[in-house]
């Protein structure tokens, strides 16, 4: 499985918008938008790659798989606007106990209501596809998950 590159560029997307510098606050991010576009392309055609669907499948599966990534990007985007909340902390050095638990229950949030996103599109997907193949998608987003922590998570320093 290639994805290396759609990692790295997803990484920076979410890394790179607080950028651990201080940015003008409230500067529009020209172009944002189009290089979201382009991201889930990318991932679109990996987990086309990599899901190896029969035609009645691949008729079934992508409405399913749109529909699944839409939910994603509001998790993504809640990520994003915690990663810029701490990063505004960390520069301004302002990350106070309270602000420090206010992110961590987000975070918290955040994963959770990701849990619940993957076990409510279990049977959805599990009615498209056999249970070998929702397994396998699952996989494949949880790889790209994992690399793009690993990324994010060398890119944001520690609470100090």
């Amino acid at each position: 499985m290639r994805y290396r590159p759609f990692v790295l560029a997803f990484a920076g997307l979410l890394a790179a918008a607080p950028a651990f510098a201080q940015a003008a606050p409230g500067a529009p991010t020209p172009g944002m938008d189009s290089v979201r576009a382009a991201l889930r392309a990318d991932k679109r055609q990996l987990v086309a790659a990599n899901m190896v669907l029969t035609t009645q499948e691949d008729a079934s599966f992508w409405p399913v798989y749109d529909a699944y990534q839409a939910e994603l990007v509001k998790l993504n985007t809640r990520t994003i606007n915690a990663i810029k909340s701490y990063a505004d902390a960390y520069n301004a050095k302002a990350v106070t106990d309270a602000v420090a638990t206010q992110l961590t229950n987000e975070f918290i949030a955040i994963e959770g209501d990701r849990v619940a996103l993957m076990k409510g599109y279990q049977s959805k997907f599990g009615a498209v596809l056999p249970a070998t193949k929702v397994a396998r998608y699952y996989q494949i987003e949880n790889k790209l998950r994992a690399a793009v922590n690993y990324e994010l998570a060398d890119a944001i320093p520690l609470v100090q």
